[in-house]
């Protein structure tokens, strides 16, 4: 009976334990070593871009699980190469990809943009297309949100990446982008986007 007791002690210490670590705030710190051991990939060779907030994929997925890790089996899964462009559900309107093929735009034919109800998971298929990254709260909108598109304008400064089949960008609704600026020498360029459903989060 002895016995019992103190094993019953110990399971209710490790429970406390255990809830204890899950109430912790994510750190900046953990999430950096989570996308770095790259556990979320599922076995997708395809890097993630350099530029990603990882402190807010960190605790999106964390939310969200189920729905990124369907958003990361469509990128690891299919054979981009060949994919036709299109809309592809993906999970109802939790995820969902689109795939385009066409000309790059110059700098004045693009625009600034954010999202408040999903994050952008860009990928450049074939070709090369310039994106320029800047945080929403330094920006000036000049199309105020529309929901029907779940999209807000912005005018202002960033810095611009080059988007290459090496790597995926993320988008969260605090990273304000400029995709689709082209690149000499690539006139077409193929390219995936999946939109994920974010999940308001406690501050």
């Amino acid at each position: 009976m002895k016995n019992l007791h103190v094993t019953l002690i110990i399971v209710f210490m490790l429970m406390g334990a255990v809830s204890h670590a899950q109430q912790q705030p994510l750190t900046a710190k953990a999430a950096h070593q989570w996308v770095k051991s790259g556990i979320w990939k599922n076995g997708l060779k395809i890097s993630l871009h350099s530029t990603a907030n990882e402190l807010e994929f960190a605790k999106q997925y964390k939310a969200n699980k189920a729905a990124w890790d369907k958003a990361i089996d469509f990128l690891r899964d299919r054979n981009l190469d060949l994919i036709a462009p299109g809309k592809y559900p993906i999970d109802g309107e939790n995820v969902y990809a689109s795939v385009t093929e066409a000309s790059s735009k110059t700098f004045e034919q693009s625009a600034w943009e954010s999202h408040k109800n999903y994050i952008d998971l860009q990928y450049v298929i074939r070709g090369k297309e310039k994106i320029a990254i800047a945080p929403v709260d330094s920006a000036a909108v000049t199309e105020p949100y529309d929901a029907a598109k779940d999209i807000i304008h912005y005018n202002f400064e960033g810095k611009f990446y080059t988007a290459a089949p090496n790597a995926f960008f993320l988008f969260f609704p605090g990273d304000a982008h400029r995709p689709n600026v082209k690149v000499n020498g690539y006139d077409t360029v193929k390219k995936l986007v999946i939109k994920i459903r974010v999940i308001n989060l406690p501050d």
